[in-house]
């Protein structure tokens, strides 16, 4: 890709975890040089998170550049402070009053640099739970996420972060917003994205459903089907695979595929109100079919007649996913250690391309003296800096 829509932005992005690296990532695949505000003198903790956290900080912070710096003291505050001057964007994702307590909260920032744009990514948005600590997995639980998720009675969380990268996502384009805006002004602006509200959107489906038919919402494993058959079924050989048949064509197509043309005359199953209605005996009719067959054939089978289907995979079945490793849609990113591996991109293209790497997840400060030279550092002053413990 010769031009990113980006290029030529800077942001500083001083953040942890996922929900602020997201935003960031999404800035800085578009072109943006993110430059990433760490503590010395190791760096971001994510850095080290293990369990489910293994890999957040390689695959949230490609393409950025990092500084670490002690912001506690006064040089670092003061080096905070000049980037801060000749920045287009700062975002952060620390918890409420925290940066106001460092001295780099919307007020300080946007009086050193007017023209700012300032993202603040919280739990929530002010008001009433504005003071509270928030994670994804908690805000999933305030907004019914689990309960959506799981069989009755028992809340299961979504399997990925999902309230985290939401609410970086909206972020950015509330970012990319503001830029706009920017651009027809000359004016910086405060933007708040929080988890609870980027919830609150995504349940926005269920809170319509609920208030157009006045009954409330069951679990998605309960809930009302809109078709006769749109789930998992049992393969022979003890794999599973979901099938939905959304529409006429799907029904007649599978029932003349599987040699069950006579079903076709059934009156139960002429529309997809009556399939809805008879999908008990419906189902028994599908599972009898793919539990005839292993995996293989039936994937090959529906595809041969245009049905939506999918087996039911895991994570890892992406590595070799042959839509996926279309020539140039995955990112070749070295792991913690040097270990090669293939991650998505941003999930849309321009012009046919993707957003490219540039840039490895860094070192802790790995860009430091770099960054310390545009703003007139020399490379004595970094060095008697690092060796107080101020910069890395």
């Amino acid at each position: 890709m010769t031009i990113l829509p980006l290029a030529g932005i800077t942001v500083l992005e001083l953040s942890h975890t996922v929900m602020g690296p997201a935003c960031g990532l999404m800035l800085a695949d578009m072109g943006a040089d993110v430059i990433r505000i760490e503590p010395t003198p190791d760096g971001d903790p994510t850095r080290t998170l293990k369990g489910f956290a293994t890999g957040f900080f390689a695959y949230f912070n490609r393409n950025k550049r990092s500084i670490c710096l002690d912001l506690k003291s006064k040089e670092g505050l003061k080096i905070a402070h000049e980037l801060v001057q000749k920045a287009d964007v700062l975002l952060e994702n620390f918890g409420p009053g925290g940066m106001d307590r460092i001295g780099l909260g919307w007020k300080k920032a946007h009086e050193l640099n007017p023209g700012l744009i300032y993202c603040s990514l919280k739990g929530f948005l002010p008001g009433p739970y504005g003071d509270r600590p928030a994670t994804d997995e908690i805000i999933q639980h305030m907004v019914g996420l689990p309960y959506m998720t799981g069989p009755v009675g028992q809340p299961l969380r979504a399997g990925t972060s999902v309230i985290d990268i939401t609410g970086g996502v909206m972020g950015a384009m509330g970012i990319l917003a503001a830029l706009r805006q920017r651009d027809q002004d000359g004016q910086g602006r405060l933007i708040d994205s929080a988890l609870f509200e980027s919830g609150a959107f995504l349940m926005g489906q269920h809170l319509a459903q609920e208030a157009a038919s006045g009954v409330p919402v069951p679990p998605m494993t309960q809930r009302g089907s809109a078709w006769g058959i749109y789930e998992m079924f049992p393969t022979k050989d003890g794999e599973r695979i979901f099938l939905g048949l959304l529409r006429d064509k799907h029904w007649v197509a599978f029932a003349k595929e599987f040699g069950l043309e006579a079903e076709l005359q059934n009156p139960l199953f002429a529309d997809n109100a009556g399939r809805v209605k008879n999908r008990v005996p419906l189902k028994e009719i599908v599972t009898n079919v793919t539990m005839s067959m292993d995996l293989a054939t039936l994937i090959e089978r529906f595809l041969k007649v245009n049905l939506p289907f999918s087996p039911v995979n895991t994570p890892s079945k992406l590595f070799d996913d042959p839509h996926l490793n279309q020539p140039g849609r995955l990112l070749n990113i070295k792991m913690p250690g040097g270990k090669p591996s293939k991650l998505p991109p941003l999930p849309f293209t321009v012009d046919g391309e993707i957003f490219p790497l540039r840039l490895e997840a860094p070192g802790a400060g790995e860009h430091t003296d770099a960054i310390m030279e545009t703003l007139g550092y020399k490379q004595g002053d970094v060095g008697q800096l690092r060796d107080k413990g101020l910069v890395r």
